[in-house]
């Protein structure tokens, strides 16, 4: 019978021999992780539960069987990959596994079946042959019948990837008789010291009857009346790191999961059962939610760390236990320290209620809090830039940090001069922003139209180094009535902490200083681009590798931004030799870790060996400048300067790359090959050719004889940027006010229905536009 459901060659392709390694995973398992940890306290937070070392898995039957259809083979596949990866990176892994019964059910029925004559069946006629039923199976008997298929299946599975596996059957017996609950130990520890999987089952055909509410009796006291109680039990026995419960729900909910208003708990606490309703046990296994939660506390408070998560989800079997070893935000994690605050979930609530309150103002009181915040920064200039300085100290001492990404950190008595200057222009600016109409249509009589303006919602916006994002983006978030999550780097901290609170002190003017939270907690960047529940627009401002991370971490969430800054300067053959080298200069050396910062410099052929191009090429040195020959530049020379790896490199320091082009079509088609639509330069005499590049180069920003560095929402008089976006949609170029901002449509009638305006009804469409004077306000 086993041969028939589980033969080898009907595993999915991802475990049959033809498709794995066994040697790459031994030769993976010899460079072990050093994961020291005395046992005894379970960990505080998700981050530390790479450190696990000694780990259970526990299957539930919902997890290994598909209903009445036997055993899951996909996802058991999913699990024994992911099980055999971490045994092979040198932790200990176990499984406590369901499934005998039910895939013993299966078989049996299928027996029975079968085993009925073709003549019974033949003279029951169609009908009643339709209404034959299976009797009632015995609970013990189809396990009896179900777990050495279900051992072969795991043996089968493991062996793709040469790791041995070794079954346990235990009772009740073996946990409370002392000599036995010893050898079970003995054994354990002795297949884990020889690299083995224990794959432990309760023995269901010989277990008694369970006796109610006799389970979960206090720290020495446990029963095995389900698999969620021996998997507690064999964790806290065996002293494991971490107990993984996977089931058929995302973790556990704080109602029944489908219910109005229930919602995904991340981090559970003990003290929190009472807030808990919980729904029905499990449709396949014994023991629900309820059975589930319980075990997990005692296991916590026996010093294992539990998460509890689905193990069914499609998207995320194949990584829903790597990912849980990893960190992330996965299912629910128990914990016994709760933290102070709140959590970013709370956070994000918190925000978008105030946020509602903080649109509602008038706009005039929005710019009263703008400009107490720009008062703020000047005020307490002395304590925010001694924040910056121990900042700056911390990352220089730590050595971890590029003189790039240092000087990003660095705050000075000018800029914060030039933030506030650029906040009270936002503050004006800002009274034109949320409510403003576009567009005004009677469709009808006494059925007017109008689209308006309205904030986004809540914003998330995460930057690395550059404190002074900190109050631009609050400025903004404020000026266009929109919550806003900041998540800033670790290496900013002290800096970042200064400048939020003085955030909520101007936001405090009119009782809103929650609309604006500081995420300081031990959250990834991940695992917040997970919050599409909560979050509208994901913001990034840092690295090409951060944006390009959260563009693919946040396939829920909008993400506005740009992944790299290459940006070209051309220098046409008409080109002026003293605006040539002033903007290039500026372009390059102004600031070169900015993302407008040039990349490319992009030089006519004719220029080649002519007095203005030595005295570029000088100014730049002089700049200490290292230069990059691109492949056409580097054919000109004998000699010439190390040539580029790649023309799409975003250098961020004073670094930059020569190419050289025959024409200004063919600056422009490099332009469209190499660059990121970021800002492009022309640098020429003539108007014509000019005009062509501006209208031909398809970048959020193109200049003519003007340096790259303009490309910024203070210069463009935009008062501040939440950043700059290459993508193609309202937005594009340094993002100010206006891009925070999105319409609804408000329809004023007097009892219109859309069947007045039938073949049969009595009106007419309309549809004339209506004049919106300057100004205009809903």
């Amino acid at each position: 019978m086993f041969a028939r459901l589980t033969s080898c060659s009907n595993l999915p392709s991802r475990i049959r021999q033809s498709n794995v390694c066994p040697v790459s995973l031994r030769s993976y398992s010899q460079a072990k992780y050093s994961l020291p940890r005395s046992h005894g306290k379970s960990f505080a937070h998700r981050s530390e539960l790479k450190q696990a070392k000694r780990i259970v898995v526990k299957l539930g039957s919902a997890v290994v069987t598909r209903d009445e259809c036997g055993l899951a083979l996909g996802r058991l596949a999913s699990i024994v990959e992911q099980v055999a990866m971490l045994q092979n990176q040198g932790r200990e892994m176990m499984i406590v596994t369901s499934g005998a019964v039910a895939f013993g059910k299966q078989r049996l029925r299928h027996e029975i079946l079968l085993s009925q004559s073709v003549r019974q069946a033949l003279h029951s006629g169609q009908n009643r042959l339709k209404d034959m039923t299976v009797p009632v199976l015995e609970a013990r008997a189809c396990a009896a019948a179900g777990q050495s298929g279900l051992m072969a299946l795991y043996e089968a599975m493991f062996t793709q990837y040469s790791t041995c596996t070794a079954q346990i059957l235990v009772t009740n017996l073996d946990f409370h008789d002392e000599q036995k609950r010893r050898n079970l130990n003995s054994t354990l520890h002795e297949l884990l010291r020889m690299n083995i999987v224990p794959i432990i089952n309760t023995n269901d055909a010989v277990v008694a009857p369970t006796v109610p509410n006799s389970d979960l009796q206090g720290v020495n006291v446990i029963s095995i009346k389900d698999n969620d109680s021996l998997a507690a039990r064999l964790a806290v026995e065996m002293k494991a790191d971490l107990l993984i419960a996977l089931s058929d729900v995302e973790g556990l909910y704080n109602s029944p999961p489908g219910t109005d208003n229930s919602k995904l708990i991340d981090i559970f606490y003990p003290g929190d059962q009472q807030s808990i309703t919980y729904g029905t046990k499990s449709r396949l296994g014994l023991g629900g939610m309820e059975a589930k939660v319980k075990a997990a506390l005692w296991a916590l408070q026996g010093g294992t760390s539990v998460v509890i998560a689905n193990g069914t989800h499609p998207k995320v079997t194949g990584h829903v236990i790597t990912d849980i070893v990893e960190g992330k935000k996965v299912g629910t994690f128990f914990s016994e320290v709760k933290p102070a605050g709140p959590t970013v979930e709370q956070q994000a609530e918190m925000a978008r209620h105030a946020g509602r309150t903080l649109a509602f103002l008038h706009p005039d009181q929005r710019g009263e809090i703008i400009c107490r915040l720009a008062e703020l920064l000047t005020e307490t200039k002395d304590e925010i830039l001694s924040a910056n300085k121990r900042d700056m100290e911390l990352a220089t001492l730590s050595g971890h940090f590029s003189q790039a990404l240092i000087n990003r950190l660095s705050l000075s008595s000018a800029k914060l001069n030039s933030l506030a200057i650029g906040l009270r222009q936002l503050s004006v600016s800002s009274k034109d922003s949320v409510g403003r109409v576009l567009r005004r249509t009677r469709v009808a009589n006494n059925l007017e139209l109008e689209q308006i303006t309205v904030p986004i919602g809540v914003l998330l916006v995460i930057f690395e180094s550059r404190p002074d994002c900190l109050p631009q983006v609050s400025a903004l978030a404020i000026a266009s009535g929109n919550a806003l999550l900041l998540k800033g780097g670790k290496e900013a901290s002290n800096t970042n902490k200064i400048l939020h609170q003085l955030t909520q002190e101007a936001l405090s003017m009119h009782g809103v200083a929650d609309a604006i939270q500081l995420v300081s907690t031990r959250e990834e960047v991940e695992d917040l681009c997970r919050l599409d529940k909560l979050i509208d627009l994901i913001i990034p401002r840092g690295s090409s590798e951060l944006v390009r991370d959260i563009q693919t971490a946040a396939k829920g969430i909008p993400v506005l931004g740009h992944s790299e800054g290459i940006c070209h300067v051309y220098i046409d053959s008409e080109a002026s030799i003293d605006k040539a080298i002033s903007v290039v200069r500026d372009s390059k050396c102004d600031y070169p870790a900015a993302c407008n910062a040039m990349e490319t410099l992009l030089i006519h052929k004719d220029f080649l060996r002519t007095p203005m191009f030595d005295q570029i090429i000088d100014t730049l040195r002089a700049d200490h400048v290292k230069i990059h020959a691109g492949p056409q530049f580097a054919s000109y020379l004998t000699f010439s300067p190390s040539e580029v790896k790649s023309l799409r490199t975003e250098y961020g320091d004073l670094e930059c790359c020569i190419e050289v082009v025959d024409s200004m079509q063919d600056a422009v088609d490099h332009i469209h090959k190499y660059g990121s639509a970021h800002t492009d330069v022309i640098i020429t005499e003539n108007e014509e050719r000019a005009e062509q590049f501006l209208q031909q180069v398809d970048s959020a920003c193109v200049f003519w004889n003007a340096s790259s560095r303009f490309a910024d929402g203070y210069r463009f008089g935009l008062g501040a940027e939440v950043g700059i976006s290459t993508a193609r949609i309202h937005a594009r170029g340094p993002v100010g006010l206006e891009g925070l901002l999105t319409t609804k449509w408000v329809l004023r009638g007097d009892g219109h229905t859309v069947a007045d305006f039938s073949e049969q009804g009595s009106m007419k469409y309309l549809h004339e536009n209506i004049p919106v004077p300057q100004g205009s306000f809903n």
